[in-house]
C-alpha cells in the first residue's frame, strides 16, 4: 500500500497516512468488543485527532522563520523544529489507531488559517504573540485535556498511545512558557500594554477554536469510552479550568494584564458559550 499525495475534486488536500500507520502499527489486545456505533465514534475521534496533530505541525512549522527573524536562541529554534516532528509523529500514531479500529487513515484537510506574522510590531513582539497563543495557550490546554483522557485509559494500550503524545505536548507547553519567561524582562511598558491588549484576541480565538471541537455528548457508552471517546462537556470543563487556574495566572506572572483580557474575551464569546 502506497501513500498518495492528492486533492479532492474541490482542490482540498487529502491527508493519507495509511502507509505511516502501517509502519507504526498499534495493537489493541485489551480493547473490549465494540458496538457498531462505538466503533464509528472511536474511528471519527482518532481520525479527528490525526488531522488536528497534522495541523499543529503546520502551525509550529510556520513559527520557525518568524522566531529566527526575532533572533531567538538556537536551543529555542531547535525546540520548535522538534515540535514539528513530534506533531507529525502524533498524527501517525493516531492514524495507526484509526487503522487498528478498522477505519481508514485518510481525511480531507480543512483550510488552515495563516499564522499571523504581526508586521505592525517588532519581530520579537510578533514572535511572542504567537508563542503565547500556540505554546502558552494551545499546548497547555492540550496537556490538560490529554492528561485527563489518558487517566481514563491508564493501563490500556490506548492509554500508552496517549502517554506518548502527552510527554511531547508537555515539552511543547514548557517551551512556550520558557520563551515567555526569557523575553518578558526585555519588554518595556508600551510593549506589555500592546501584548495585554492582544491577549483579548488570543483568548477569544482559543474559545472559538476549541469549543466546536468539543461537542457535548452526555454519558458516553462504556465500550466507546474504552476506545478513547470522551464527552466534550468534560473536556470543556478542563479547558476553562486550565484557562482560569494555569494560563491566566501564568501570563499575569509575566506582568501581562491577562485577567481583564480573559474577562473581555469571555464577554466577546458569549454566543459560543451559550450554545
Amino acid at each position: 500500500m502506497r501513500t498518495t499525495f492528492r486533492q479532492d475534486p474541490t482542490g482540498s488536500p487529502i491527508l493519507d497516512l495509511r502507509q505511516a500507520a502501517t509502519k507504526r502499527a498499534v495493537d489493541l489486545p485489551d480493547l473490549p468488543e465494540l458496538s457498531d456505533d462505538a466503533r464509528g465514534m472511536a474511528i471519527r475521534t482518532w481520525r479527528g485527532r490525526m488531522v488536528n496533530e497534522h495541523i499543529s505541525a503546520q502551525v509550529w512549522g510556520a513559527l520557525v522563520g518568524q522566531l529566527m527573524r526575532a533572533a531567538l536562541p538556537p536551543d529555542v529554534l531547535s525546540g520548535v523544529a522538534d515540535a514539528v516532528c513530534d506533531e507529525l509523529r502524533h498524527a501517525e500514531l493516531c492514524a495507526a489507531v484509526v487503522q487498528a479500529l478498522g477505519g481508514t487513515a485518510v481525511a480531507r484537510l480543512p483550510p488552515l488559517e495563516a499564522v499571523p506574522m504581526h508586521p505592525e510590531v517588532s519581530p520579537l513582539e510578533g514572535a511572542l504573540r504567537n508563542i503565547i497563543s500556540v505554546g502558552c495557550m494551545s499546548e497547555t490546554i492540550a496537556v490538560s485535556i490529554i492528561r485527563a483522557e489518558q487517566a481514563e485509559l491508564e493501563g490500556s494500550a490506548l492509554g500508552s498511545v496517549l502517554s506518548s503524545i502527552l510527554a511531547d505536548e508537555v515539552a511543547h507547553a514548557r517551551l512556550g512558557w520558557r520563551v515567555l519567561g526569557l523575553c518578558a524582562p526585555l519588554l518595556d511598558d508600551d510593549t506589555r500594554e500592546r501584548l495585554s491588549t492582544y491577549l483579548i484576541e488570543a483568548f477569544a480565538h482559543q474559545v472559538a477554536h476549541e469549543l466546536p471541537k468539543l461537542p457535548v455528548l452526555g454519558v458516553v457508552a462504556e465500550d466507546a469510552a474504552a476506545a478513547g471517546v470522551c464527552d466534550g462537556g468534560f473536556a470543556r470543563d478542563v479547558f476553562f479550568d486550565t484557562m482560569e487556574t494555569v494560563i491566566v495566572p501564568g501570563l499575569e506572572k509575566a506582568h501581562l494584564a491577562a485577567r481583564p483580557a480573559w474577562d473581555a474575551a469571555l464577554a466577546r464569546s458569549a454566543s459560543l458559550l451559550s450554545a
